[in-house]
């Protein structure tokens, strides 16, 4: 019997390392020393042996920091799900190039690293309603193309995404894996009017109706039912667990990725921070499932990698405090009485 194409991608969940309790708790040794009350930073002294313990290393590193925005085109826009047409996803890629968008912005004031990977823009995946939007083999190739963004290397990576219709995408997704009535999953995308709310919805029902049956398999919903930017994702978040560096997803659509993940293996994510909780859908539910607790939550639903930037520009600080911060012996400052 022929293997299936999605065999790599199960061999490569079973090989992820773990986190370095060593280099985590060497942070934590170096924090009890700082000048200022035990906890006294909160989430942010968590944040730093989060790093320390996916990098493998203490102190740290926010060194080469790299933002990766993958953008893709859908089949289902010909049903009318976004308030935006489709003309918008090469606009946006030359918006991006010329330096216009806001994550160019906030990439250029934390000092972030940046790239945008065409994903096929000009070819569609296939209409959800009608049939696959992926089949194996192209699913399992996107995935590795995901995986190769990080070939030039970087310390901690922030995922994000461009393309219309894919908030729908992104519903079908949880729908798939989560169950509840389509309606819970849907939000507006892009601003969509009531009409076009409830053309999302119907499409979520039509395209699990049609796929019913073939969605127990997390990586069969990804294909039948997802996009290439969620499946070069998702190889984006695998490949960085294998060589240890750390993630920050964005927002509502690239969580969907990290779903799939989660679904095929529950440690899958352990590695992964949500960098903010999006006013995109049932997104805070989406996250609670997948037991990540979001570090921003400003009720931004911009996509591009725009809260996944911010959430790194936090993390810079959170390192700073912990890097260079003078001890109680540096600094001689009396450390905490006994009393």
């Amino acid at each position: 019997m022929t293997e299936s194409p999605f065999a790599d991608i199960r061999r490569l969940i079973a090989t992820m390392p773990e986190a370095d309790a060593e280099a985590a708790g060497a942070v934590a040794a170096r924090d009890a020393e700082l000048t200022k009350p035990a906890g006294a930073l909160g989430r942010l002294e968590e944040l730093v042996a989060w790093l320390a313990a996916w990098q493998g290393k203490a102190p740290p590193s926010l060194d080469r920091p790299l933002v990766c925005v993958f953008a893709a085109s859908h089949g289902v826009t010909r049903r009318g799900v976004s308030a935006f047409p489709d003309a918008v996803n090469r606009q946006m890629l030359d918006n991006f190039a010329a330096g216009g968008a806001a994550i160019n912005q906030i990439c250029a004031t934390y000092g972030l690293g940046f790239k945008v990977f065409d994903l096929a823009l000009d070819v569609p995946t296939g209409d959800i309603c009608e049939g696959p939007a992926l089949d194996e083999r192209g699913c399992v190739a996107t995935m590795a193309f995901g995986m190769e963004s990080i070939a030039a290397g970087t310390d901690c990576l922030g995922i994000g995404e461009m393309g219309i219709g894919n908030t729908t995408i992104a519903a079908a997704i949880y729908a798939a894996l989560f169950g509840a009535e389509p309606a819970h999953w849907v939000g507006r995308g892009t601003g969509v009017d009531a009409a076009g709310y409830a053309r999302k919805v119907a499409v979520v029902e039509t395209a699990l109706a049609h796929h019913a049956g073939h969605l127990s398999d997390p990586l069969e919903v990804l294909r039948r039912l997802g996009g290439r930017e969620i499946a070069a994702m998702a190889g984006a978040i695998l490949a960085a667990r294998l060589q240890r560096v750390p993630v920050v997803i964005d927002g509502y659509v690239s969580t969907a990725a990290a779903a799939v993940l989660h679904a095929l293996d529950p440690s899958a994510l352990d590695h992964c921070l949500a960098g903010h909780v999006s006013a995109e859908g049932a997104h805070e539910e989406v996250l609670e499932r997948l037991g990540l607790k979001p570090l921003l939550a400003l009720g931004m639903r911009l996509g591009e990698g725009s809260g996944a930037a911010l959430a790194i520009g936090l993390l810079k600080g959170a390192l700073a405090c912990h890097r260079d911060m003078a001890t109680f012996a540096q600094a001689g400052v009396s450390g905490r009485s006994g009393a």
